[in-house]
C-alpha cells in the first residue's frame, strides 16, 4: 500500500524576526540596560512635569473661588436648636440619678444620656442628687429627693443608675401611661436576672410614684431597696411593664462600674438583716428628712444637668446602721 510522502506544511516563527528589539536586548550588556532604564526614567519625569504644569494652571483658575470654612476641632460645639413646639410631645422626663463620688462615671453618663434622649426626641432634665453627708449611701432616699426637687415642668421620672448605659436605640423611654416601665428588665440587665428585679432603670409617672409613697428610707448601704419597692408596686395595684422585641439580650446595656477598685458598701448588722426583707408600711415620701445645701446648673461636654447637693438625715433609733463605715 502506497503512502504519500507529502507532509502538511508547518509554519516556523523565529522570535528574533517577530520581536527584533527583544532579540537585540537579550544580547545587550549590563551597561546598555542601565542606560536604557535611565532614559525611561527621564522620559517619565518629563511627562509628569508636563502633566503637573497643566494641573497647576487649572488650579490657579479655581483659586478665585472662595474656600469652605474649616471648623476648629477645639472649638465648643454649637448648642442644639430648640425643638419646635409640639415636635417632641407634651411630656418631660426627670432623669433622677442617685450619686456619690462616681465622677468618672458621671462624665460619661451625662453626655451619653443627653444625646440618647435627644435622638429619641424626649424632653428631659438630668437631675443628679449628690449625697454629701457623713451617712452611708442611701439610693432610695436620694431618688425621693429627686422626685420632690424635679419641679412642676416634669411629669414622669426615671430612677436611673449612673453606671448603666442603654446601647439599643429601640429601648423605650417614653411616658409610661399604663404603668411603671422597667427598662433594665431581668432578661436584658447584664448582672441581675431574677423575676422581681426592678432596679437599674425604672420609669414611672409622678402620680404612680406618689401612689407608692416613694421608696423606703431605711435602706442605708447597697442593695434591697428596689426589692422593697417591687412590693410597693404590687400593693398599689400597678401593672409592671417591660420591653418586648429586644433581641440584643445581655448586650443591651453597658455596665461601666468597675468593682475591682470601687467596692460596694454591703455591710449588714443583725438588725439590718432582719429588717431588709420586710415591707416598710409607712416610710417613704411621708417621712423623708433632708436639706439641699446647693443647686448647680452645669454642662458636661455640652450636655446640661442639675446637681443637687443633698444632706440626708437619719433616725438612728430606728435605723442605727446608717452610721456603719
Amino acid at each position: 500500500m502506497m503512502y504519500s510522502s507529502r507532509r502538511k506544511p508547518v509554519l516556523y516563527f523565529k522570535e528574533e524576526k517577530r520581536f527584533p528589539w527583544l532579540w537585540r536586548c537579550s544580547r545587550c550588556s549590563v551597561f546598555q540596560l542601565f542606560v536604557l532604564c535611565v532614559v525611561l526614567v527621564l522620559a517619565s519625569l518629563l511627562w509628569l512635569q508636563l502633566t503637573c504644569s497643566g494641573d497647576m494652571s487649572s488650579a490657579q483658575q479655581r483659586s478665585a473661588a472662595p474656600c469652605p470654612p474649616v471648623q476648629d476641632p477645639r472649638a465648643k460645639p454649637e448648642p442644639e436648636p430648640e425643638p419646635e413646639p409640639g415636635a417632641w410631645g407634651p411630656h418631660t422626663l426627670a432623669l433622677v440619678v442617685p450619686f456619690r463620688e462616681r465622677f468618672e462615671e458621671l462624665l460619661v453618663f451625662v453626655p451619653f444620656m443627653h444625646s440618647f434622649l435627644n435622638k429619641k426626641k424626649i424632653r428631659h432634665k438630668i437631675i443628679v442628687v449628690n449625697q454629701i453627708d457623713h451617712y452611708r449611701f442611701n439610693r432610695a432616699s436620694l431618688i425621693n429627693v429627686g422626685y420632690l426637687e424635679s419641679g412642676n415642668d416634669t411629669d414622669y421620672l426615671a430612677m436611673h443608675d449612673v453606671d448603666l448605659l442603654p446601647l439599643n436605640p429601640a429601648l423605650d423611654y417614653g411616658f409610661p401611661l399604663d404603668g411603671p416601665f422597667h427598662v433594665a428588665s431581668p432578661e436584658l440587665h447584664p448582672l441581675y436576672h431574677y423575676k422581681t428585679y426592678v432596679g437599674g432603670i425604672l420609669l414611672l409617672t409622678k402620680r404612680h410614684y406618689k401612689m407608692c409613697n416613694g421608696m423606703s428610707n431605711r435602706f442605708w448601704g447597697w442593695g434591697r431597696e428596689d426589692d422593697e419597692f417591687y412590693r410597693r408596686l404590687k400593693k398599689a395595684e400597678l401593672q409592671l411593664y417591660r420591653p418586648t422585641g429586644i433581641t440584643t439580650g445581655y448586650k443591651t446595656f453597658m455596665h461601666i462600674h468597675d468593682p475591682a477598685w470601687r467596692k460596694r458598701d454591703q455591710k449588714r448588722v443583725a438588725s439590718q438583716k432582719q429588717e431588709q426583707f420586710k415591707v416598710d408600711p409607712d416610710g417613704g415620701l411621708s417621712n423623708l428628712r433632708y436639706s439641699v445645701e446647693s443647686r448647680q446648673e452645669v454642662t458636661i461636654s455640652g450636655a446640661p444637668c442639675t446637681i443637687i447637693n443633698t444632706k440626708l438625715e437619719c433616725e438612728t433609733e430606728s435605723t442605727p446602721w446608717c452610721l456603719l463605715g
